[in-house]
């Protein structure tokens, strides 16, 4: 493969965004169908050329080695770019151009007859593109530039329908907390920059991430400087993968269309996160803190976003929730050390989640809502979404013989296998996800494919008043179709239906192809891992024990048999099971949105914090720059009086200086 067609991988969703903004938009209209068409084509071509990437390293047995280019000096810093294509792009590149080209597909029948056509499929492609570029990066600074393109891409897509003022809210809050993780990122690359001299030295380059590999292999940063390195890095995998504390914006990130949902929570902006962590995992490997850290990190966000989940009521949140607990195990297991574990859990969960996301797309389209209290009994008027849909929630639940099931049994299996206390820990916190995964997903399948139909998008303005009411409209499948003779009535098109149909079959057997433990025709028992191995590592077969592969699936059978009995034969009240307190705490989301919202930029903050800041800025800030000022002005006002305007003057000072010049230089 050569290095201008790995570069045609970036370059053709970014040409297909230039053309859809520059000309289908100001010279066919904002709701052109070309602009699909073009979007499409673009991804599909930087889809084949993916596959043909990944053929390409797995053929050489590891990195495609090409030089990196030089873009600018600056000092004795040279800022190169370039691409390195290595297992870890490679996959990631299948993963996110195939994925984003599911969704484009699906898009097309979502947002058919949408005013901003167009613009959401610029937007799509440059989000696409973004990802790609940030995958590619050979250096630290180039990924940076590119991922700071995937946060302002998600800010265009979640504020997508503008008008609307949650959406508005939520690409803000989005762009604003992520922003707060980036901080730590950018400090990780000016100390890289500032300590430039260790790494020249040794003839290495600070920012390329190659050398920085080099760089801690061999010692040249102590290991303070390397945790804390590893930390900054980890700020930002922390922002961009919503977890604990910062996971907050995700859930708000809904507003946006349902595609964008499934492509930010499926192979883009939250994967980056992961990626960054892995890409850089020698830096954290270097350090036991970093990686304890990152696996409590992982361990605690697993579990505070199955408890959430489990008490949403929009199907789109819920499967968000599942998002921020599913990233949630593949920080504890890098955490863990378990590198090959964690991408196989990614390449995994990004079809499952996408199907998911659109499935929940494809029941709005026929219900007209998100909220699950007005649902219910859709499974015979959407046969084919409910199927593929309750595919996607066994493949989550990690059910055998599913693709879920093969890198949820990695993980906890390397977890338990690593033995230390705080391996332990995080093992115990992912079974406990396990059970509330199951029960959380099922929740949602039976609330809105059995039992009866509720009433809909009618319905839910009555309702609304009284949330806690369990709704009893008694209306049979015949009258729900009867009163929804239009377009929503039925199951989706099949530019809706097919994507998820594909996506279906990946998450069936994408575990089989990737990772069986045993050996498949033409492929090789555990190719995914001895493959994806970590820099500076090799390939290893994945850890199994067969305990905790029959106890995880256990706990999964159990969250799905509580689940029915519960939301399906509805034999147990849900009142029975509630405990009030821990109820509206999940409801109120631990208040951590009244704790960033109301506190640090509301009132408290600001009649106290910022009026200290004020105080300080008036009483001190200010006093220093005028009498600065006074002092200059008043220095200003003795000089001036030689300024008289008078010739002779000038004449006199001029000789009375060069008598003074003159004797100081006789006298020496």
């Amino acid at each position: 493969m050569t290095e201008s067609a790995a570069w045609a991988i970036l370059f053709l969703p970014l040409a297909a965004f230039l053309l859809n903004g520059l000309l289908i938009r100001p010279f066919l209209g904002p709701q052109s169908p070309l602009a699909g068409y073009v979007t499409i084509a673009a991804i599909g071509g930087a889809f084949l050329l993916s596959l043909w990437a990944l053929q390409q390293v797995v053929s050489g047995h590891g990195e495609i080695g090409w030089a990196s280019h030089s873009w600018v000096i600056v000092g004795g810093l040279d800022v190169r770019v370039g691409i390195l294509m290595d297992p870890l792009t490679a996959i990631m590149l299948v993963v996110v151009t195939g994925v984003s080209l599911a969704v484009q597909v699906y898009s097309v029948g979502y947002m058919h007859g949408d005013r901003g056509y167009v613009r959401y499929y610029a937007y799509m492609s440059l989000f696409t593109a973004s990802m790609v570029g940030l995958v590619l990066a050979s250096s630290v600074l180039q990924m940076f530039v590119f991922w700071e393109l995937v946060g302002l891409s998600s800010y265009l897509l979640i504020g997508f329908w503008h008008h609307r003022p949650s959406a508005a809210r939520a690409a803000v809050k989005a762009f604003v907390v992520t922003r707060l993780g980036d901080l730590g990122f950018l400090i990780a690359i000016l100390y890289l920059f500032f300590h430039q001299g260790a790494f020249s030295a040794e003839g290495l380059n600070a920012l390329e991430v190659r050398d920085v590999y080099t760089a801690v292999g061999a010692g040249l940063l102590g290991s303070t400087a390397v945790t804390w390195l590893a930390i900054g890095f980890f700020a930002g995998a922390v922002g961009k993968s919503a977890q604990f504390p910062l996971h907050v914006w995700l859930p708000d990130a809904m507003e946006g269309p349902t595609p964008v949902s499934a492509l930010i929570h499926a192979a883009t902006m939250v994967a980056a996160g992961v990626f960054l962590v892995a890409r850089m995992f020698p830096v954290f490997e270097a350090s036991d803190a970093a990686m304890n850290l990152v696996a409590v990190t992982g361990g605690i966000t697993a579990v505070l976003a199955a408890t959430m989940a489990i008490t949403a009521n929009d199907i789109k949140r819920v499967v968000a929730y599942s998002t921020i607990s599913q990233l949630g195990y593949m920080m504890l297991a890098l955490g863990v050390g378990a590198y090959g574990a964690a991408m196989f859990h990614l390449f995994n969960h990004a079809f499952f989640k996408a199907l998911l996301f659109l499935g929940a797309g494809s029941v709005n389209h026929a219900a007209g809502t998100f909220d699950m209290r007005f649902m219910g009994g859709l499974r015979r008027v959407q046969p084919w979404t409910y199927a593929l849909f309750l595919v996607g929630a066994l493949s989550l639940a990690g059910v055998f013989p599913l693709a879920g099931f093969w890198s949820k049994d990695e993980i906890l299996a390397e977890a338990f296998h690593e033995g230390s206390v705080v391996a332990l820990l995080v093992f115990l916190l992912a079974l406990a996800a396990a059970f509330m995964t199951a029960f959380y997903i099922f929740r949602a399948l039976f609330l809105t494919f059995h039992g009866t139909y509720r009433g809909g998008v009618e319905r839910k303005a009555d309702d609304a008043a009284n949330p806690d009411t369990e709704t009893t409209l008694a209306a049979d499948e015949a009258e729900f179709v009867a009163a929804h003779d239009t377009h929503r009535a039925g199951e989706s098109p099949w530019s809706m239906v097919v994507p998820m149909a594909a996506l279906g079959v990946l998450a069936v057997v994408s575990g089989f192809v990737a990772n069986a433990p045993f050996a498949l025709p033409g492929i090789a028992a555990h190719w995914f891992s001895e493959f994806l191995f970590p820099p500076g590592g090799h390939g290893e077969a994945p850890t199994f024990i067969a305990w905790v592969a029959a106890l995880s699936m256990l706990l999964a059978l159990a969250g799905i048999g509580l689940a029915w009995l519960v939301y399906g034969a509805r034999s147990i009240a849900p009142e029975k099971l509630t405990i009030r307190p821990l109820y509206l705490l999940t409801v109120r989301k631990y208040y951590l949105d009244d704790l960033y919202e109301r506190f640090l930029t509301g009132k408290v903050f600001y009649n106290w914090g910022a009026g200290l800041l004020e105080q300080f800025d008036h009483d001190f800030v200010d006093e220093v720059s005028e009498k600065i000022g006074g002092f200059s002005r008043s220095l200003g006002g003795i000089v001036s009086k030689l300024q008289t305007g008078r010739v002779q003057d000038y004449g006199f000072l001029f000789v009375f200086g060069a008598g003074v010049v003159l004797l100081v230089y006789l006298l020496r």
